[in-house]
């Protein structure tokens, strides 16, 4: 593939799994990268890992715990000054990757439930900030075949009379969907990526007991990291793709809530209110 070293991908939560890997696969194809990562620890040695390997790596991380808005607006700050510094680089493609999980309840500095905020609202909000670098560039969520299997939770969207973790996961990862949906229908291409069971520590971090017992035996008949990765370097390549949601590089079926303009719209305008924007305003300007 020739040099595309002046096309840039923004990857979040890349220190570590899948993000990590699609690093990697990113720079092997040609492109800058900007990795972001929630502690700075993680971003340094992810960065040594690299560079190890490949001294003249075209590739930067910034921390930044994406849980927290006032951290995604201080991210988009560097990253504008980073491509102010750098003229000859266009930001090509998003890649909203970051995401955890909690057995327990929790929220952010802005009240919300955590996982919702940061498997969500954080790409959410980070896309909006992108959308005037991003031009004809694309936007791609991590999202994940368990979002067939549930719907938004209206009456308690935070669930914060009774939380239980894998049904504020799954309704996270359909909230991913949907927003890709609503997204194209602005005019922002976007995609979501469906990465499959991979063999990462997503579970061990934020899980404890018989929960995290149990994602270390489930994570031991995933994939590796690499598979998916595939898929995003795929799209990268390919920013004219047709289709919603993709698993290994094809276009795959989804929850059929996501062709429900009613819900998609509702739950849109309701994280713009969360987030305190106006996508109609920024897209417009």
């Amino acid at each position: 593939m020739k040099n595309q070293t002046d096309k840039l991908v923004i990857v979040t939560g890349s220190t570590s799994g899948i993000g990590f890997a699609i690093v990697l696969k990113l720079l092997e194809s040609g492109y800058s990268v900007i990795g972001v990562g929630s502690k700075a620890e993680s971003c340094q040695n992810a960065k040594i890992k690299i560079t190890a390997q490949n001294p003249t790596a075209p590739v930067v991380f910034y921390n930044a715990n994406l849980a927290n808005q006032q951290e995604i607006y201080a991210l988009a700050h560097n990253i504008k000054e980073y491509l102010t510094l750098n003229p000859n680089l266009k930001l090509h493609c998003l890649i909203n990757n970051a995401g955890g999980v909690r057995d327990w309840y929790m929220t952010t500095s802005e009240g919300y439930e955590y996982q919702f905020a940061l498997n969500h609202l954080s790409g959410f909000l980070l896309t909006y900030l992108m959308v005037p670098l991003l031009k004809d560039g694309i936007v791609i969520f991590t999202a994940s075949s368990s979002h067939k299997h549930t719907r938004i939770h209206w009456q308690d969207i935070m669930f914060q009379k009774w939380y239980f973790v894998l049904s504020a996961y799954k309704q996270s990862k359909l909230c991913n969907v949907m927003t890709v949906k609503e997204l194209n229908k602005r005019g922002i291409k976007a995609f979501a990526v469906d990465p499959g069971l991979v063999k990462t520590d997503i579970g061990n971090k934020g899980m404890t007991g018989i929960t995290r017992w149990f994602w270390n035996i489930h994570k031991k008949s995933g994939t590796d990291p690499e598979i998916p990765a595939q898929t995003y370097v795929y799209l990268c390549n390919r920013p004219k793709s047709l289709g919603l949601y993709y698993y290994n590089s094809k276009i795959a079926s989804y929850n059929k809530e996501v062709d429900k303009d009613s819900e998609t719209m509702r739950l849109f305008a309701l994280s713009e209110k969360l987030c305190g924007i106006s996508y109609k305003e920024r897209i417009s300007s």
